[in-house]
């Protein structure tokens, strides 16, 4: 039994003292994780947000079969290889005329990382001092030091606080402050050390799938352009169509200098981030002196079969059918809003393109740490349906591929939830 064994992992978010033994997946297929135990699995989160085409996609496997036996590595330092170059060209094309550089990471967080850096560095080779970040509280943009800086502080980073750099925070949008946020903000940028504004566009997913308008997200991004700071794109859960456009963004008049992107960009197959910038701050690298390039780089930088999975995630993102799914996924989220909403026990129902959120009424605050987490977790795994809850934020964000059939059994069990609770049986 792989569950016998498991003692040997230091498994990520999870308190190993208290939590429950973990479940072993053999295999997967489509929106299905089959157990070791037998059961199937309903992968309602996509896997933490990536597997935007469903598991195992022949399509997918292929292309990094091919590309394996052509060539697994190579140092991205010197050399260049095609699939690079393609996956360039195409997230160029897919991000418009602005663009001009990509620059290929390991992840999300270092995707975040390295825009971060580029900011800061931007002015310091153009001779000005500006190492300040401007963020939301609450946001998430990963978990390496400079990322977390800019992330909501509290249990997650209390540890490191006396390392961590200091961040204009603003606060996190609730539909109601936004004219205090913008005052923030305006306060802000009277400082000179300000480098960029980082922001998870319109969904703040780590904190609750907390929605905001276009029109704050514009004025925030206008503001920071009128006084010269940069503005980064935190695209990774965003991304690829998951908050309705190809990247969420470009459903507004916001043009971010920066623009950071991973999981769904290879259809949940293979580790991969990308940091998308503008020629104007590529300009500021290039250089007779070398002690301006920019310094950063992965032993897996530019690795040749996750550019492959990323050409071929892209290549589905382009078939009509994979638009359809993606209409229809926003259907089906419609239309269960409605059914959702009789419920007295389920609050504050939202959707954001293929992002379905609610949450579950307590007397405790709305927070990661609401302990009703847990058992709202078992309550549906005991269902055989994966659905992951940020404290008491239920969340749908399954594969795209999902069917009707499939999507009615993840509603069936969250509709048995209202029940529950309804009855005080929960």
């Amino acid at each position: 039994m792989l569950q016998e064994k498991d003692h040997l992992i230091w498994h990520p978010f999870t308190q190993e003292k208290l939590a429950p033994a973990n479940v072993p997946i053999v295999s997967a297929k489509g929106v299905w994780l089959k157990a070791e135990d037998g059961r199937n699995i309903l992968d309602g989160i996509s896997s933490w947000w990536t597997n935007v085409h469903g598991h195992s996609n022949k399509y997918l496997a292929d292309a990094i079969y091919k590309q394996a036996l052509t060539m697994e590595h190579v140092i991205f330092a010197g050399f260049t290889h095609p699939k690079a170059l393609e996956l360039s060209e195409r997230i160029l094309d897919k991000v418009g005329d602005n663009y001009s550089k990509v620059f290929f990471s390991d992840n999300g967080s270092t995707s975040n990382e390295v825009a971060l850096k580029m900011a800061m560095q931007y002015f310091h080779n153009k001779g000005e001092i500006k190492n300040k970040i401007i963020a939301f509280q609450d946001s998430y943009h990963g978990d390496t030091f400079g990322v977390m800086s800019t992330g909501g502080r509290g249990s997650f980073t209390a540890a490191f606080e006396p390392n961590l750099f200091d961040v204009y925070h603003l606060d996190a949008p609730n539909g109601k402050n936004e004219a205090h946020i913008i005052k923030q903000l305006t306060s802000y940028v009277k400082n000179d050390d300000i480098a960029a504004f980082a922001f998870e566009p319109l969904v703040m997913g780590t904190a609750g799938m907390v929605m905001y308008s276009n029109e704050l997200l514009e004025k925030l991004c206008a503001i920071c352009k009128a006084h010269g700071i940069l503005t980064i794109a935190d695209e990774v859960f965003t991304g690829f169509y998951r908050a309705g456009d190809f990247f969420s963004y470009q459903g507004t008049k916001v043009l971010p200098d920066l623009i950071c992107m991973s999981k769904g960009l290879t259809g949940g197959t293979m580790t991969l981030g990308l940091t998308v910038c503008t020629q104007d701050i590529y300009d500021a690298f290039y250089s007779d002196d070398k002690l301006k390039m920019f310094s950063h780089g992965h032993s897996y930088t530019g690795n040749p079969l996750a550019c492959s999975a990323a050409c071929a995630s892209l290549d589905l993102f382009d078939k009509p059918e994979t638009r359809s799914n993606i209409e229809q996924l926003m259907g089906f989220h419609t239309s269960f809003k409605s059914e959702l909403e009789v419920f007295d026990c389920f609050e504050n129902i939202r959707q954001k393109g293929t992002i379905l959120a609610f949450e579950v009424k307590t007397e405790e605050e709305d927070s990661y740490f609401n302990p009703i987490r847990n058992k709202l977790y078992d309550f549906f795994l005991s269902r055989e349906v994966l659905l992951r809850p940020l404290g008491n934020t239920v969340y749908l964000v399954p594969p795209y591929c999902i069917t009707k059939d499939e999507y009615n059994i993840i509603k069936k069990v969250v509709l048995e939830l209202g029940e529950a609770i309804k009855n005080q049986e929960f």
